[in-house]
């Protein structure tokens, strides 16, 4: 028996449960091989005995990807113009009706039968991601960029952090919608809701996945791309824990400031100098932007808390 829903639960005259867990499917040009994706998803969901939808986000495409996919007899919402995919993201998330959210990429990467393997862990997790192995087929330059992300991510955390940009994952909805005001229009949206999952103290566990080489062209960029999502990642950063950013670089003005005079002192028998004085000062008034940033952080956190609904225990 499957446990597919109707495709348009809106649709008049349709009577359909609620889905227990709604698959997103964020996708942009993707004609080639959307059709795929969604018809190996619904072989594995049917096999969970769970009743489920998926939802394809157009964003936009330009190639048919829309129609390909309603052909697979999915549901499909579409952006009029291309947004960006952590904007098709957040549609899916509104529109979702299942208690949990899985979110993968449509061009192919993410193998479906990892879905049950995530889908097991959620329940005494709030958010299961699918963290690549080094055995993934990604190119050498995005893996040696995941690993300083990683790393820089791990140290904004306080916890380890295995794959801050995996965009396969699942996660409980009621968690997502509180956040999803949060998520940006771009491909960062897998960072910022892994930092915000993180900060609030909601738990948070990593699966090991193999990704496969994606279907069709990459839509990222080395150079303009790579320099982009690092600026993300540090504005994401000082959003969420501004003091692990604010603090070193007080720090290390300060030290500048505080060596830099004695040297003048010792060294050359000079005064102390408005050098000094300037870096030392400066270093004071960031620790301070940084102090007031922590309190900005905390209300905003705050007032995620009062947008997610409360739920029984689960």
């Amino acid at each position: 028996m499957k446990n597919r829903t109707a495709e348009n639960p809106e649709a008049p005259g349709k009577q359909t449960a609620a889905p227990a867990v709604s698959v997103v499917i964020p996708a942009y040009n993707e004609k080639e091989g959307i059709a795929t994706v969604v018809t190996n998803i619904q072989h594995v969901m049917d096999l969970t005995n769970r009743p489920y939808e998926i939802i394809v986000v157009d964003d936009g495409s330009g190639d048919g990807t829309a129609e390909r996919a309603r052909g697979a007899g999915v549901r499909v919402i579409s952006h009029p113009y291309n947004i960006g995919n952590g904007a098709a993201v957040k549609t899916g998330i509104r529109s979702a009706r299942g208690d949990i959210l899985v979110i993968l990429d449509g061009d192919g990467q993410h193998d479906p039968a990892d879905i049950t393997r995530l889908l097991e862990k959620v329940g005494p997790y709030d958010m299961v991601v699918g963290a690549r192995t080094s055995d993934s087929e990604t190119s050498l330059h995005r893996s040696l960029a995941n690993r300083v992300y990683n790393g820089l991510a791990t140290y904004v955390c306080r916890r380890k952090i295995e794959d801050l940009t995996s965009g396969f994952r699942a996660v409980k909805a009621r968690i997502a919608r509180g956040f999803v005001y949060l998520l940006p229009n771009t491909f960062s949206y897998p960072t910022t809701i892994t930092l915000a999952v993180v900060r609030s103290g909601y738990s948070l566990a990593y699966v090991p996945i193999r990704s496969r080489k994606r279907s069709g062209k990459s839509k990222i960029k080395l150079l303009r791309d790579g320099v982009r999502f690092f600026l993300i990642i540090v504005k994401i950063a000082t959003l969420f824990s501004p003091m692990r950013i604010f603090i070193p670089v007080s720090a290390a003005m300060f030290l500048t400031g505080f060596v830099w005079g004695l040297v003048k002192i010792v060294a050359y028998g000079g005064r102390y100098g408005p050098t000094s004085a300037m870096l030392m000062t400066m270093a004071v008034v960031i620790f301070m932007v940084g102090l007031v940033s922590e309190q900005v952080a905390q209300l905003r956190f705050d007032r995620s808390e009062d947008r997610t609904p409360a739920t029984p225990e689960e």
